[in-house]
């Protein structure tokens, strides 16, 4: 379709011609620059959802689109039939970038999740020696790792898990923060690792207590049980470190990375692991037609650097406390807990007067800023990283003006 679209217009076609599997708030973005998006009649919004923390390093950084116009104009795709020129180089670079001995290469995070269990079962099996099909993997409650059929399968939440069963059976639900949980499922000698996140993203921004990643690491080494981080959405700087594990000097044995991986600019994923875990999968065994492609290898090695080059994690860190700070200041009963950690943040709503977590992100989407709620009650905040004081403070007052607006 060649002319013009308005929002209503796009909203319409997506209705009609699109499943129904997202809720989306009634913007239509057609431009992103930076921190800013704009709509297809020009209208200015700040990002404060950055693709759920995969635009880190902003909409359109230069520097990643040059890296995948280029490659793309070369060589797209080759799949894994055959070597390519870009993804040994990659591989280097995103191994020493990390610590890892090996990287095994995906495009989204649930892929890389998916791909982190099978290590996981196959290292149990083959070098811990638990009895074939009887390896467990412990999770936690209100968790968020992707929506396929094993992870929905430890899924506490009933939109993404019901009628979608049977389910995959393996896994072991605990509290999140909660060491004494963690404690007596590691007792069972069949536990082959422990899938967390280093702060719970989509349950709304939830950061454990200090110590609890350091701690739960400690119990995993001691019953030889693979502590396995979910940083597709904690990594790549959002929480004012590389990854959130960095906070309490955890080096996770299988660490999963996504989102932020390609700024943004394509679906590339990761999971690193050292080779006594990573070389238990043998060829034919795990892969993927567009795994590892040159386009991605260019784009992942352009979107680590800017990270670096751009000091993206100390500015997360510094402006994340600011925007913490001024999030408290803001005197309204509407607002019951402001959390988080670098730039990724949250604030908690009580409902006032009728009015939800919904009608205040509607009402900052109309004074210029773009945020979603959570589990109904909670707005997440997570500008990209490359947001400047400025705009931030900038941001802060529009947010403040939406929720005073309720009174």
């Amino acid at each position: 379709m060649s002319e013009k679209l308005s929002s209503k217009m796009a909203i319409t076609l997506e209705d009609k011609y699109g499943a129904h599997n997202y809720h989306p708030l009634p913007v239509v973005l057609s431009k992103g620059k930076g921190a800013k998006v704009w709509d297809v009649e020009g209208k200015e919004y700040f990002d404060f959802l950055s693709a759920y923390s995969a635009v880190n390093q902003g909409h359109c950084h230069p520097k990643i689109v040059g890296a995948m116009i280029e490659q793309a104009r070369i060589l797209t795709l080759t799949s894994r039939a055959f070597y390519n020129d870009a993804l040994g180089v990659y591989e280097e670079f995103i191994t020493a970038y990390f610590g890892y001995d090996k990287v095994l290469p995906m495009n989204t995070g649930a892929e890389a999740d998916e791909t982190a269990l099978k290590l996981c079962r196959r290292w149990a099996y083959d070098v811990k020696g638990i009895e074939a099909d009887k390896a467990k993997i412990i999770v936690c409650a209100d968790n968020f790792h992707g929506r396929t059929i094993s992870i929905i399968s430890m899924s506490t939440d009933p939109e993404s898990r019901t009628g979608f069963g049977p389910y995959t059976p393996g896994f072991e639900i605990i509290p999140y923060n909660d060491l004494n949980a963690l404690a007596k499922a590691l007792e069972d000698p069949n536990t082959a690792g422990f899938l967390v996140e280093p702060i719970q993203g989509e349950a709304g921004v939830v950061v454990p207590d200090e110590g609890y990643l350091a701690k739960a690491f400690e119990m995993c080494k001691a019953k030889n049980v693979l502590f396995i981080a979910d940083e597709v959405q904690t990594g790549i700087a959002r929480t004012g470190k590389l990854l959130a594990c960095d906070h309490e000097d955890v080096r996770p044995d299988i660490l999963i990375l996504g989102k932020a991986l390609s700024g943004g600019a394509y679906p590339v994923s990761a999971v690193l692991a050292d080779d006594e875990i990573m070389l238990t999968i043998k060829p034919g065994q795990h892969g993927s037609t567009f795994g590892g492609n040159p386009v991605a290898a260019r784009v992942g090695i352009a979107a680590l650097e800017v990270v670096k080059e751009e000091g993206l994690a100390e500015r997360a860190d510094k402006l994340g406390k600011l925007f913490r700070d001024e999030m408290k200041k803001i005197d309204s009963d509407m607002i019951e807990l402001v959390r988080g950690k670098g730039l990724l943040n949250a604030i908690v709503i009580r409902p006032k007067g009728g009015k939800t977590a919904m009608d205040v992100c509607l009402k900052m989407a109309e004074n210029g800023l773009l945020a979603k709620p959570t589990h109904d009650h909670i707005i997440r905040f997570a500008p990209p990283l490359v947001i400047t004081e400025k705009q931030l403070m900038e941001a802060v007052g529009l947010i403040k003006q939406s929720v005073l607006s309720f009174g």
